[in-house]
């Protein structure tokens, strides 16, 4: 159980009743309700709240069901399937807008700011679970308009609510609890207060408005469109809360202020050691990659000969391709590479011969390339007709498929990688027949090299090339760093044996 599920677990055992014991002494909490029954009928009486059409009482009777009485109609139901769960003796089912009045916040006008005043209007930007982001695009009233709409203003133990967020990501509806120097601060549009009849239930209800319970029963009345979810005052007051005895409240308030702190440091030391494992399981597959690609993971085998005879194999399958116009001429300019009696690693392009530095030391019966000799980025096949758009959303699973018209295709099976975006230089492979997204370019691997091998070495220089992006606004692959990485190349089966090898050890480390 992580910290947050803790959490939510503290704060569903407190609305049950489950998280202090109960005090027969207690005074019960039908006792409560009915003084804020009393005040809420003074304050109707006094007109300062409008006489509530939908106020209803819930009771349990002789046959232990559980019913509700609509006082303006008297019309009775039977709620037993609406009820979450059991309470204890001495606890009271209410709906939350029978309890508190709830106020829609006003629709300020941007013409209404002005740079500053102590009067700041709140807007949904900055009100979060349990705090203030008091400087998030701060804006503020006049004090003529906050005299003109005081109804709007925060009062002590006020909850303020966010009533807008996405739809069916539950990413609104976040409480906080208007403490003493909150007084001059008002709501925009689409933040609500929730202001109860006896103030002193806010403190266990910023709780009870938290408690997975009470969302799932806040957000089976949220409404709006494909992407904005909304919640409404009337059906937030609809929301079934159990209401405990005052007493209890406030031992309960007690034990989740002394709770907390402790799962927070709990959640703190987990996310440490999450970090940590996920750190030392990143260093432990970059260690099994380094030790493949310079020749470490796997003996070398003498029978199975050199690499040298791979190197023709490359050169003329990139000969027909460009006769083909599948790759550009200038994938045929081959650099070699070689070791010299001086143990020093030299490269000759042309006629022009330089010393160079590798990052490894490699094998004797491994040869040398750059990434281009056996890699090159392509742009795939230009098709018009329907097909699955591969974009980096849908090949992570985290969206589903749209189809497009037209565009580069590519096959199952193939590779592709990023070359635009933060993410420049992950590789895909295709699961399935479709065109490439635009962020995209195909990976022309030589047939000659065991594909998994190729792979492996492009992962092992992820981080590299998600460092070296270039461009500003939309950075991009560096194909210039990516071309000229230096790969070891062994022989083919020695190739197969280091991919099979890092497999192995990769299903170890999950």
């Amino acid at each position: 159980m992580n910290g947050k599920q803790l959490k939510n677990s503290i704060l569903q055992w407190a609305i049950q009743g489950k998280l202090v014991p109960q005090d027969p002494n207690d005074e019960p909490a039908s006792v409560l309700l009915e003084r804020i029954r009393a005040e809420k009928a003074r304050l109707v009486k006094e007109k300062k709240i409008k006489k509530d059409k939908n106020e209803s009482i819930i009771y349990r009777g002789d046959d232990n069901s559980y019913y509700e009485k609509f006082l303006a109609t008297g019309e009775v139901k039977c709620i037993d399937e609406e009820i979450p769960f059991e309470i204890p003796q001495g606890w009271e089912w209410v709906r939350l807008g029978n309890i508190a009045t709830i106020i829609g916040g006003y629709a300020y006008k941007s013409q209404d700011f002005i740079n500053s005043s102590n009067n700041q209007v709140l807007r949904l930007g900055n009100i979060k679970n349990d705090f203030l982001k008091h400087n998030a695009s701060p804006v503020y009233i006049s004090d003529d308009l906050a005299t003109k709409t005081d109804k709007f203003r925060c009062h002590l133990d006020d909850i303020l609510i966010t009533m807008t967020g996405t739809r069916k990501k539950r990413d609104y509806f976040f409480s906080y609890k208007v403490e003493q120097n909150d007084l001059n601060y008002f709501i925009n549009q689409r933040v609500g207060i929730l202001r109860f009849y006896i103030s002193e239930v806010s403190m266990f209800m910023i709780y009870a408005l938290k408690a997975e319970n009470t969302l799932q029963n806040v957000f089976q009345y949220e409404t709006g469109t494909a992407n904005q979810g909304n919640l409404g005052a009337e059906n937030i007051a609809k929301v079934y809360i159990p209401l405990p005895p005052l007493s209890e409240q406030l031992r309960i308030v007690s034990k989740i202020k002394e709770l907390i702190p402790l799962v927070e440091a709990y959640e703190q030391t987990q996310n440490e050691l999450n970090t940590l494992n996920t750190s030392l399981n990143e260093l432990l597959c970059k260690s099994i990659l380094q030790e493949a690609i310079q020749g470490k993971l796997v003996l070398q085998v003498a029978e199975e000969g050199t690499a040298q005879e791979l190197l023709e194999r490359i050169r003329q399958e990139k000969l027909q391709l460009v006769k083909e116009g599948k790759l550009k001429k200038s994938a045929l300019t081959d650099s070699v590479i070689y070791k010299g009696d001086d143990n020093k690693y030299y490269e000759r392009i042309n006629a022009q011969t330089v010393e160079i530095e590798l990052p490894f030391e490699y094998p004797n019966n491994w040869s040398v390339l750059r990434l281009k000799d056996i890699c090159q980025l392509i742009d795939g096949e230009k098709r018009n007709g329907k097909g699955i758009c591969l974009d980096a959303k849908y090949l992570r699973g985290k969206s589903s498929a749209t189809t497009v018209e037209k565009g580069k295709f590519v096959y199952a099976g193939d590779n592709i990688i990023l070359v635009d975006g933060e993410n420049s230089g992950e590789v895909f492979t295709v699961p399935q027949d479709g065109y490439m997204g635009s962020t995209f370019k195909q990976l022309w691997l030589s047939s000659a090299m065991w594909k998994p091998y190729i792979l492996a070495f492009i992962l092992f220089y992820k981080e590299d090339l998600r460092n070296s992006k270039r461009g500003a606004a939309i950075p991009h692959l560096n194909k210039e760093l990516f071309y000229n990485l230096p790969i070891g190349i062994p022989p083919y089966q020695e190739q197969q044996r280091i991919a099979e090898r890092i497999n192995e050890l990769s299903q170890l480390l999950k």
